[in-house]
């Protein structure tokens, strides 16, 4: 197979940061990397060495001659004054697939770089890389600032046989569904799978078992060594300078546990009453764009809701008006007087960059009331993944995704009991996501997540609004998975009737209709309606719960048969209760 790069012994340090020390890899042709490290670790660092942007104290980055390469970096830069279609700088022989890119990734070629979002100039950069004719692609988080539909564009382009390529991203279904291998920086260290996300989650924690078994013996020991250590003179004869090195190296081993698998992350919510909120008879237009026509809603309390949609179909300004930022044409949002709103918004803060990590907390509180204990702000940072010495850093020398987790933590430390989180994922590692998941699978108040992560949106929701455009909402009774699946069923339904399905809606057709002609609920239907709605969140907490058990790994061979076929059935029971809901809520 024919070697595209070759890494022999990187090392890179910031001061006295180091952020990876002699570490060798090597990228052939056919080979989908992706790169996985906590925030901080050093992964855009490392592409940016690889891309030539950057030096590096000691080692070597050697390519195959003439190799073609495209590079998306995190933050994309552009000539003053270019139009989008004079920085994509597309080859002549390939204007009608950079056409087609931009098309797909929604953004039109005659527009003025300069006056476009970061969003959009990362989509540009993206489409750029693309079609640069490479051999190897290298791409920094190119989810960010993509919809669904575009991940899932992205995926199936990069999948195919011909492309090479080394990718960062924190989206575990992308990685799952383009890559063949994951490299795993891991303090300052190089670890490689040969295998997708799920391969490489099976083999890494038989890693960490076997590194954790490996530590507990060196601890045990490190604590006979050091006796002798401080028993030695001052002066040391060449037969004790060889065991003192042992020592060092021993005392290496001892440390190395991966510490994460300690972290948590805990808050409690305030109190929360019955009354959540109700949207009533809300509409908002801007221009011809229509993002809510007479939309009525009451949230539950507990409830956990994934808003989904292409970009441009109104999900932030929909929670922007829940939240009192921005008003509705017409209509009201009746709110609790107990709700406590959390909102984390996808533009992020402006953190003062010379203040130090640990004054960002405290100017907003010396001590923080969590789960009946007074945290001081370095313990509540510990908690938020950064550790005393990461405190005491100045906010500049953060990176993307600690300074997004540092915006987090302001957030949850005042203990909200209804979270809105706005795209919460950007740049956020695996490592920070997989805490925040369990946090909010646990958190007892209300949630709104929108988010184009498929994985997240998967394990912190319990049904969506999916935003189609143009004031159409459709409420579906399932995570993105199952919504996806659905949809995929749809056209097998409604084959022979490729007409009307291809018809665009007018706006008196935007909501779903049902194939009968309308009519209203019976009051047997409509108590059907009402107990369906309440069976299956039951039906869905007890097929988690028995999952939970059966991962644990501690029950008995007849439960262990009992409860998989209990899951079974559950799934069965739940798919046919959420079709009957939605027949009763199309007509509804």
């Amino acid at each position: 197979m024919t070697s595209f790069l070759q890494i022999s012994g990187l090392t890179k340090s910031f001061g006295s940061l180091k952020l990876f020390e002699d570490i060798s890899f090597g990228i052939s042709q056919g080979d989908k990397i992706g790169l996985i490290a906590a925030n901080g670790s050093g992964k855009s660092t490392l592409l940016n060495i690889i891309a030539g942007n950057e030096d590096y104290e000691q080692g070597a980055v050697v390519f195959r001659s003439d190799l073609r390469v495209g590079y998306l970096e995190q933050e994309p830069r552009f000539e003053a004054g270019a139009s989008v279609w004079q920085a994509m700088k597309a080859p002549a022989d390939r204007e009608l697939e950079a056409r087609q890119i931009l098309t797909r990734l929604n953004v039109d070629p005659e527009q003025q770089v300069d006056a476009l979002s970061g969003g959009l100039r990362k989509r540009i950069a993206l489409a750029r890389a693309l079609v640069s004719e490479p051999e190897l692609i290298i791409l920094d988080e190119p989810t960010n600032h993509l919809d669904i539909e575009m991940i899932e564009w992205l995926e199936a382009y990069l999948a195919r046989p011909g492309i090479s390529l080394l990718v960062v991203t924190h989206d575990r279904y992308f990685l799952d569904r383009v890559c063949n291998r994951i490299m795993e920086l891991d303090k300052r260290y190089i670890y490689m799978y040969k295998g997708n996300y799920a391969y490489f989650l099976e083999k890494r924690r038989e890693r960490t078992e076997a590194l954790s078994a490996e530590s507990d013996r060196a601890a045990n020991l490190l604590r006979k060594e050091l006796e002798w250590m401080r028993r030695q003179p001052q002066a040391r004869a060449t037969k004790a300078k060889a065991r003192i090195e042992a020592f060092y190296e021993l005392e290496s081993k001892a440390q190395r546990q991966d510490s994460r698998t300690a972290i948590r992350l805990e808050t409690s919510a305030a109190y929360i009453g019955n009354k959540i909120f109700t949207a009533q008879q809300i509409s908002k237009q801007f221009g011809s764009t229509v993002i809510t026509d007479n939309f009525n809603y009451t949230f539950a309390r507990y409830e956990k809701l994934g808003i989904v949609g292409n970009n441009g179909t109104g999900k932030s300004t929909f929670i922007k008006m829940l939240l009192g930022e921005v008003a509705p044409d017409s209509g009201h949002f009746d709110v609790g007087e107990t709700i406590r709103f959390g909102y984390y918004s996808q533009d992020g803060i402006v953190f003062d960059e010379q203040v130090k990590v640990i004054e960002v907390v405290r100017d907003i509180a010396e001590y923080v009331e969590l789960n009946g204990a007074n945290l001081s702000a370095s313990q509540l940072l510990n908690r938020f993944l950064f550790p005393p010495d990461r405190q005491h850093d100045y906010v500049f020398r953060l990176s993307g995704g600690e300074k997004r987790r540092l915006y987090l933590c302001t957030i949850l430390m005042r203990n909200p009991n209804f979270l809105v989180l706005d795209e919460p994922t950007n740049d956020l590692d695996i490592v920070t996501l997989n805490i925040l998941e369990d946090y909010l699978a646990a958190f007892r108040g209300c949630l709104i997540v929108i988010s184009h992560d498929r994985y997240f949106t998967d394990r912190v929701v319990d049904h969506l609004l999916v935003f189609h455009g143009q004031g159409a909402i459709q409420d579906f009774p399932g995570n993105y998975s199952q919504y996806r699946l659905w949809r995929e069923e749809q056209p097998q339904a409604s084959r022979g009737n490729s007409a009307a399905k291809d018809k665009a809606p007018t706006a008196s057709e935007r909501s779903p209709k049902p194939a009968v002609a309308k009519r209203k609920l019976s009051f047997k239907e409509q108590r059907e309606y009402r107990e369906l709605e309440a069976q299956i969140p039951e039906l869905e907490a007890e097929k988690a719960q028995l999952e939970a058990q059966l991962n644990s790994g501690t029950l008995p061979p007849a439960e262990l048969i009992s409860n998989s076929q209990r899951v079974a059935a559950l799934i069965d029971e739940i798919d046919s209760k959420s079709m009957r809901w939605l027949e009763l809520a199309e007509l509804q």
